[in-house]
């Protein structure tokens, strides 16, 4: 069965055709108008006699207000159920929401004594009661809209929000908001002439009047007034102080324009985090300079520090770290920084970059890092050759000043299957040196068969301003490089093409693998 407590009216209300109005849901919609500040009934599956539930039942009426009364007359009532009740207005419709013992627990929660203040209820609905009260319903908002024309008017200093007939159609409650205080005495005989009605104005807050009109908020959900909150406690701006949010008033204000409601429900983890963190009243005192404070991480227990003209700078510390330099500094102490907070300490010299480089040149000149010491490793196998290695030989003696080391022994014929090995790199920087005078370079060997000589290297671009060189003139009679003789017109006859040899491999030296020609 339908509530019909949204704030439109409509939900659950069936036109002459018999169609269900509004969200078309027949009171079962989640948008938390129909369901607004609902208790889920967890005893309604036990079957307790009539006679001994209990006599005080909830109902609910239009924008999810709820108030009490007492099943003087045990009628057989079911959640949903339209009952007319006496309320402070007179006869009014409303909705049964809860009953049974879960009521008893909700007067305990919201201390409401069960005694004869609370009213009674009169009788179950009617299809003409509800009829009525669907009519009623629908003048809600004709008259909101006429009563904002009428206010405006009158230049009055105040909000109309909603207006609530009584379900007889004979008096309306008008719901406002205002800061200042409001003479609307004239604003009463005009409506009460305008609309034929017994007018009552109810001044409500703006965290109430958001309540009532509903809305999402910025976490996506629907407010929490308009849902479940149902008391408004006071928040102050030292909410937001403790949890180290930015004082934004755009970000901190709710749709009600008040700080939001949320802002209360961590504080008191936050307060008790806070408990366990050191109260800087000023700067913290080190050698490397004084620090200030500048962010604190309440749960990861960190605070971040800048020096003195270094502010760009953040340093992290753990709280442990900055209570004992608090307590240091309390007793005159200056720690060297944040890391060491001995002062008295001997400075630890820092090693220079070449102390934490000699371990690789000591690798580099063991193991090969230069040609000498290449050379000095193709000695030392000879050695091992000639008898064994030079360790087991003793110490070399020094050469006698002037005295030459003599003539090298022939090394003889290499051995089969043993090549001569790779040649040892020449050291950057380091050139061959110019040939002998009289030394020609040799023949160059020819290159084997299917190699390709490999790309040339760039040239790169001739400096701007440069012109070419030109080339000297050739002496008569002489001719080129290539043997080409020059023509009459001072061209070169081109030289005939000759086949190159095929490259023959140099015969092996006794017995010795074949090694082409260095």
């Amino acid at each position: 069965m339908a509530c019909k407590s949204c704030s439109s009216g409509s939900c659950g209300s069936t036109s002459t055709s018999g169609e269900v109005k509004g969200c078309q849901s027949n009171g079962g919609c989640g948008s938390g108008g129909c369901n607004k500040m609902n208790v889920f009934d967890w005893l309604s599956d036990l079957d307790v006699p009539s006679f001994q539930r209990y006599h005080i039942v909830e109902v609910k009426f239009k924008g999810g207000r709820k108030e009490y009364f007492r099943n003087a007359d045990q009628l057989e009532l079911h959640t949903g159920d339209s009952v007319m009740v006496d309320s402070s207005s007179g006869t009014q419709l409303g909705v049964v929401s809860l009953q049974g013992e879960l009521v008893r627990l909700q007067l305990l929660k919201k201390n409401i004594k069960d005694d004869d203040k609370i009213k009674t209820i009169f009788r179950l609905a009617t299809e003409k009661d509800i009829e009525k009260h669907e009519q009623a319903m629908a003048r809600d908002l004709p008259t909101m809209y006429r009563g904002r024309q009428i206010i405006s008017d009158l230049k009055l200093n105040m909000k109309l929000s909603d207006v609530e007939f009584q379900s007889d159609g004979s008096k309306a409650i008008f719901y406002y908001s205002s800061e200042d205080r409001v003479d609307f005495r004239e604003l009463i005989k005009l409506l009460a002439t305008e609309f034929k009605i017994r007018v009552e104005m109810k001044q409500i807050s703006l965290r109430q009047e958001a309540g009532r009109l509903g809305g999402i908020g910025v976490c996506g959900r629907e407010l929490c007034c308009s849902t479940w909150l149902s008391d408004f406690k006071n928040v102050t701006t030292s909410a937001a102080r403790y949890q180290n949010l930015s004082l934004n008033p755009v970000k901190l204000s709710g749709q009600c324009g008040r700080l939001k409601c949320c802002l209360n429900y961590e504080l008191e983890t936050y307060m008790d985090a806070l408990k366990s963190i050191p109260t800087i009243e000023g700067r913290l005192k080190t050698k490397r300079g004084d620090a200030i404070l500048q962010k604190t991480d309440i749960f990861k227990r960190m605070m971040w520090f800048g020096i003195v003209g270094e502010e760009a700078i953040w340093i992290p510390v753990s709280c442990d770290r900055v209570a004992e330099i608090v307590e240091l500094n309390k007793k005159g102490i200056i720690p060297e920084s944040f890391e060491d907070l001995n002062p008295d300490a001997p400075a630890v010299e820092k090693p220079t970059l070449s102390e934490l480089n000699s371990d690789l040149e000591r690798m580099d000149k063991k193991y090969g890092g230069s040609a000498k010491s290449g050379n000095r490793n193709n000695r030392n196998n000879r050695g091992n050759r000639d008898g064994g290695p030079r360790s087991d030989r003793g110490p070399r003696t020094p050469r006698p000043e002037g005295e030459n080391r003599g003539p090298r022994p022939e090394r003889g014929p290499r051995p089969e299957g043993q090549d001569r090995g790779p040649r040892p790199p020449r050291p950057e920087g380091e050139s061959r040196g110019p040939r002998p005078e009289g030394q020609d370079r040799g023949p160059r060997p020819p290159r084997p068969e299917g190699e390709s000589r490999g790309p040339r290297p760039e040239r790169g671009p001739r400096p701007e301003g440069q012109d070419r060189v030109p080339r000297p003139p050739r002496p008569e009679g002489q001719n080129r490089p290539n043997g080409a003789a020059p023509l009459a017109d001072g061209t070169a006859t081109p030289k005939p093409f000759k086949k190159k040899k095929k490259f023959k491999p140099r015969p092996p030296r006794d017995g010795a693998a074949p090694t082409p020609e260095a």
